[in-house]
């Protein structure tokens, strides 16, 4: 039976792709309505998202395969939703963050950031977290966690060992000093006997024997258990120290990399998801969610997060000792030894280059376009220029133009008549990017995914799904909004430690909206929080690919995941809602039900 039960597990994903949609299909049949064959649809990439039997980006394509067949819509229809707009700013976001990798820029700003903070146990785990949120907002939270990791670990193995080296040289120095007192007590006593020359001796004598013994204990770790019967325990205590720590700074980078990601629109999947299913199924919106309106939100919304997680695991790991923490009124030679190991990792990089140099000024130029673009209190340069009786110019646009400065830029200087050292004349220089490293880095599962979810909110709406769980979801109007909200983002954030984020919000956010319009809130007050509540992973090591890397480095255990991320996924909900309830309605107009809205209420 035990056999039988094991040949079972091994063929699961073949079990669950051959079951799952038999098991469904009565669904269809008994009800064959095109709510019902959308529903069939739905439910079954919606297991098939969460058990993994196929990939994630193969389950995207089923809409293709299904919606038509079913007679849902039309396969050109289905497969024009898979090149959006928001794919586009999705794939500039991407390209700058690959060229940021590429060049090594990434790693120059972190160091140059552990620097200025130090390496003072509390300060080292705000600029770990800092510096991690800050590239997480730009890059890939799996990258930015895997660079900074190692950093990490070899700053806390350089101060563990200096403090156990240190700790060994004052018992060194005190065995000595005690052995010249007991010396010097020997010989006074000989000298008060009847013969001085023999106390001399004897003396002499004591010091030879004293010397031998050193010489034949080599280890100095048994020098100082000999000297000291406490050294064994002090070395446990630092031991068990920097255990701690070594936790506490791995949970503290993984973490910090998916909260940064919450910050800026490109930052993370679920955010650009969020943009386009918005403008799916309210068109007429007007543009309600871009990059600055984004940025405006969650990053006040981000910074809170991150420090109240930093006050969280710095009471975990390190205590409340602040003095001891912040190292006030101390200075140790340990902190000089790890803080020039950081150093030295600064000057391997070398001066910046003219590669690296060209990929900031395009990245710094493409944010300020993308805050200025539309800024909302003031006409922006596409409303000026472009944008005067239709949306002609979006964030994709500009994403799309600056990260194709990338292939135009030479990364190196060009110099005029340039010779190589045998005399014949220099090769042009590469660009900054070429397509080989943009087709080895770029996620493409990831475009299959986002443009997956806007078939499955398109063929909702289309299929009267939509309308109907609308309608299904009426008797909620007697609860409060707020109530609502709490509620949803903590079901999202207990659904995403065993999904994907961009599975959860795919499947929540089309829903999300249609109960919204049903019981009369706005959108927006349900979907932003519960997008960002998709980006609170931390309970398990495969939530999230930083939350694996962070539990490969610093010998965590499940457990020890589970706790610290359990409280932390309370205070990320209660943040998300107190910043929705009190920034976001000022921003967006929350309280109110807006008329864009309304036209989305019949298919």
């Amino acid at each position: 039976m035990a056999g039988f039960l094991r040949s079972l597990w091994k063929y699961r994903n073949y079990i669950i792709i051959v079951l799952t949609p038999l098991i469904l299909l009565p669904l269809p049949l008994i009800s064959p309505t095109s709510e019902a064959k959308c529903g069939y649809a739905i439910i079954l990439m919606a297991l098939y998202w969460c058990t993994e039997c196929i990939p994630l980006a193969v389950t995207a394509l089923l809409p293709v395969i299904l919606f038509p067949m079913m007679g849902i819509l039309e396969s050109t229809e289905v497969c024009t939703q898979y090149l959006k707009d928001s794919n586009m700013l999705f794939i500039g976001g991407l390209l700058v963050a690959i060229a940021v990798e590429h060049w090594n820029l990434h790693r120059r700003i972190a160091l140059q950031v552990l620097l200025i903070v130090g390496v003072k146990p509390s300060l080292l785990m705000i600029g770990f977290m800092g510096t991690t949120a800050f590239l997480s907002m730009w890059i890939s939270n799996t990258a930015s966690t895997a660079m900074m990791l190692p950093i990490a670990n070899a700053v806390l193995k350089q101060l563990c060992e200096t403090e156990a080296n240190t700790e060994e040289r004052i018992l060194g120095l005190r065995a000595a000093k005690d052995g010249q007192d007991n010396q010097a007590f020997e010989m006074g006593d000989s000298g008060k006997g009847a013969n001085g020359k023999e106390g001399q001796s004897d003396a002499r004598s004591i010091a030879m024997d004293s010397k031998e013994d050193t010489k034949e204990v080599k280890d100095l770790d048994d020098v100082s258990r000999a000297l000291d019967p406490e050294a064994e325990q002090r070395r446990l205590q630092r031991e068990e120290k920097y255990e701690k720590l070594t936790k506490g700074m791995s949970l503290s980078v993984c973490y910090a990399a998916s909260i940064g990601g919450t910050a800026t629109l490109t930052g993370t999947t679920p955010n650009v998801i969020l943009k386009g299913q918005m403008d799916e199924l309210f068109p007429e919106n007007g543009g309600v969610i871009n990059f600055a309106s984004w940025f405006g939100f969650a990053f006040p919304n981000m910074v809170l997060m991150l420090a109240l997680s930093w006050l969280w695991l710095q009471f975990m790991f390190l205590g409340f000792n602040l003095k001891k923490s912040f190292g006030c009124g101390q200075k140790k030679e340990g902190d000089s030894e790890a803080y020039q190991v950081i150093k030295d990792e600064y000057k391997k990089l070398g001066k910046m280059s003219f590669a690296e140099g060209s990929v900031l000024f395009v990245f710094i130029l493409l944010v300020l376009l993308w805050f200025t673009r539309e800024p909302g209190f003031i006409p922006g340069w596409a409303s000026v220029l472009f944008n005067k009786d239709k949306s002609y110019v979006t964030d994709g646009t500009v994403a799309i133009l600056m990260s194709s400065l990338f292939f135009c830029i030479p990364s190196n200087l060009p110099r005029c008549c340039g010779r190589c050292r045998d005399g014949a004349s220099a090769e042009a220089p590469v660009p900054l990017l070429n397509w080989e490293i943009v087709h080895e880095k770029m996620p493409w599962n990831i475009l299959l995914l986002l443009g997956g979810g806007f078939a499955l909110a398109h063929g909702s709406e289309k299929s009267g799904l939509s309308t109907w769980l609308g309608q299904s979801l009426v008797p909620l109007q007697s609860i409060p909004p707020a109530a609502i909200a709490i509620l949803l983002c903590l079901l999202v954030a207990m659904f995403t430690e065993c999904s994907s984020n961009t599975a959860t919000t795919t499947l929540f956010l089309p829903i999300l909206a249609s109960m919204a319009t049903a019981i009369g809130i706005h959108p927006l007050y349900v979907m932003f929080p519960c997008t960002i509540a998709a980006s609170l992973a931390f309970m398990l090591p495969v939530a999230t690919p930083p939350n694996a890397i962070a539990f490969s480095y610093g010998n965590l255990k499940v457990i020890d995941m589970a706790k610290a991320g359990f409280i932390l996924n309370i205070v990320g909900v209660l943040t998300i809602n107190i910043g929705i309830n009190t920034w976001g309605i000022a921003m967006f107009q929350l309280d109110t039900f807006p008329s864009w809205a309304n036209a989305t209420v019949a298919p």
